[in-house]
């Protein structure tokens, strides 16, 4: 049965007429003379008395709903509003889900760090890119070392080399402080991986002994 629907509480968006807000009005709460009406494809219906709308959206089993309101006359679309709603909430959901949240992880480096140091530190940026987070890179500079950037700069260069395959150089290094700081950004094939429970860690190791 077609009946008069009750206002809309969120923001929607329609396909023919922009956003659809939370003073949208449907059916009997249209109080206007005319309305320039838009069928339930598309199509450009025209100006029509409203008495003739809602009849036509009765006929149909569908829902008159003003889209554009400031337009004059008002723009007006048949639609199963109900069936729009929960579309647009299934699409907000699933839009939500595929959102990815960006994570920044940090890794400090002294210019005249060891070898052994940084593998060690190298492994951690990699790590991060390959889980599809960004890394801030922090070179330390202390004393006398402040007096010497290019060491930072070429440390920083080539650990940009050393993850090539993981990630870019979102940031180039700039000097802040003591501090010299470069970004790295994961590339966009790489997903961040799903994280694994101790309870999964345990059940995958037993199977695997």
């Amino acid at each position: 049965m077609w009946a008069p629907g009750r206002v809309q509480t969120e923001e929607l968006t329609s396909d023919q007429g922009g956003p659809i807000s939370s003073e949208t009005r449907i059916n009997d709460r249209i109080r206007v003379p005319e309305v320039r009406l838009v069928g339930p494809a598309g199509e450009q219906v025209g100006i029509v008395r409203i008495e003739d709308a809602l009849r036509l959206a009765q006929e149909n089993d569908l829902d008159l709903v003003e889209v554009a309101p400031q337009a004059r006359p008002p723009v007006c679309k048949l639609m199963d509003f109900g069936k729009f709603k929960y579309e647009s909430a299934q699409k907000a959901r699933e839009s939500r889900r595929n959102q990815q949240l960006t994570v920044i992880k940090e890794q400090k480096l002294r210019p005249k760090i060891d070898q052994h140091d940084y593998e060690t530190k190298k492994g951690h940026v990699s790590r991060f890119l390959a889980a599809g987070n960004k890394v801030k890179v922090t070179i330390m500079f202390r004393g006398r070392e402040q007096s010497r950037p290019e060491l930072g700069f070429r440390l920083l260069q080539k650990l940009a080399d050393d993850v090539t395959e993981l990630g870019f150089v979102e940031s180039s290094p700039k000097q802040d402080g003591r501090n010299m700081i470069m970004v790295l950004a994961p590339h966009k094939n790489i997903k961040p991986k799903p994280k694994v429970t101790k309870e999964a860690a345990e059940v995958a190791e037993a199977e695997s002994s």
